[in-house]
């Protein structure tokens, strides 16, 4: 992580100039642009790093005069990074994690419009840029999309005598208490409710329950009583029975997605990067669409993850040529395939449809059109979902209203301070 010295500590009037140790450009003329990126592997060999060095590597040889710095960062840690990087001065040229809009409040980012040509811009899907606007203005650049489904252990649950994936809670209820039964050493159902995952498991459980983050007029609404009633099940029927972990806000979705590829989970709420780890673990998976309370939902979770350009060090023109050059379909179905994540773009779309080589995808597809998704437009969802992951989890080991409604507090809070 860049530190400011002490110079450049005296005060804010002094943070653009002595922001990163001036504006990357070296005498030659060369602009380095600094790139932070969020790590999407498991392991080292399938780092983040080793995608976009590639990438860089590649583009620098294009083009000469510009280089770049690649930092990728893993998700436990990126939001609190980038944000001392924000407070500092040492601000990236480009960045790649889970939100923009707390950037677009506070005047850091360019407009889409400004970092990238009229053909990368029409070259995304339609839904997935709408969804990176603010006040009608694109600022978040979609880079990919995912959504949630239920994975299950089918030899788990053969021997556990459960014939079909549960649609209810009760019936994954069931199915849980009948693993426990049979495995006692194998998690019934993975709860990740740590801080890399509490925002999408939380989500997820609460929209089976007609819940959610806010309502019809787009205000928060974390506390409210189908969300309550959502963790007071959770906590009644899987956690204090012993169906889960046994404490699930310390629990993260690296170590869910482990325990499943490792044939030691019997369920979760699971996105297509965990095809393939369970295909490396030897685990015979079947996916479903999410249990609801009263049956399984035609809906889903959707999460599409940002790219965005700062302002500060004024590099518009070689961040136009570094995006339209990492959203080209090589680079783009390259990271999709690595990772198995769903495109963004028009032109990956058909690719990995077309090509007979993503069946598994398929039904993550089907749900897809259908999915919710965060309030990723309103500019204080980057401090809430920060807050969630950091308490959301306690839900289901403490009183559900009293934790959600310090939520609800601090999301209100954040909105009067905005």
């Amino acid at each position: 992580m860049l530190v400011l010295s002490a110079a450049c500590a005296a005060g804010a009037l002094v943070l653009t100039a002595c922001g990163g140790g001036g504006n990357g450009e070296s005498a030659d003329g060369t602009v380095t642009l600094k790139l932070v990126a969020a790590d999407y592997g498991d392991k080292a060999s399938n780092s983040s790093t080793v995608y976009w060095e590639d990438v860089a590597r590649r583009f620098e040889a294009a083009n000469p005069k510009i280089k770049i710095d690649v930092q990728v960062v893993n998700w436990n840690d990126i939001d609190t990074q980038v944000k001392t990087m924000i407070q500092s001065g040492n601000l990236p040229d480009v960045l790649q994690t889970g939100g923009y809009a707390d950037k677009v409040a506070d005047d850091l980012l360019y407009k889409a419009e400004d970092v990238l040509s009229p053909a990368t811009r029409d070259n995304l899907i339609d839904s997935f840029a709408e969804a990176g606007e603010v006040d009608g203005v694109q600022y978040g650049i979609p880079f990919v999309s995912s959504a949630r489904a239920l994975f299950y252990n089918k030899k788990l649950f053969a021997d556990a005598g459960v014939t079909e994936a549960p649609k209810s809670w009760a019936d994954l209820k069931s199915a849980a208490e009948r693993i426990r039964k049979k495995n006692p050493d194998v998690v019934p159902y993975a709860l990740p409710l740590g801080p890399e995952e509490a925002q999408g498991e939380s989500l997820i459980w609460e929209l089976g329950n007609g819940g959610g983050y806010t309502g019809a007029d787009g205000e928060y609404t974390l506390d409210s009583e189908a969300n309550v009633e959502t963790f007071e099940w959770l906590r009644d029927n899987l956690v204090k029975p012993g169906l889960t972990y046994s404490n699930p806000a310390a629990s993260d979705r690296k170590t869910a997605f482990a325990d499943f590829a490792a044939g030691k989970a019997g369920m979760l709420n699971g996105h297509p990067s965990l095809i393939q780890m369970s295909k490396d673990g030897n685990v015979d998976y079947g996916v479903a669409p999410i249990p609801g309370k009263d049956g399984a939902l035609d809906s889903t979770l959707g999460v599409a993850d940002w790219v965005m350009a700062f302002k500060d060090r004024g590099h518009q023109e070689e961040i136009k040529k570094f995006l339209d050059f990492a959203y080209s379909k090589e680079n783009t179905l390259k990271f999709d395939e690595m990772y198995n994540l769903m495109p963004v773009t028009e032109d990956t779309l058909r690719e990995m449809t077309s090509s007979g080589r993503h069946k598994d995808l398929e039904p993550f597809f089907d749900l897809l059109p259908k999915a919710s998704f965060y309030p990723l437009g309103d500019t204080t969802w980057d401090a809430v979902s920060a807050e969630i992951k950091k308490s959301g989890g306690t839900a289901v080991g403490e009183d559900p209203a009293k934790v959600l409604g310090d939520l609800q507090k601090k999301a209100e809070q954040a909105l009067a301070n905005q």
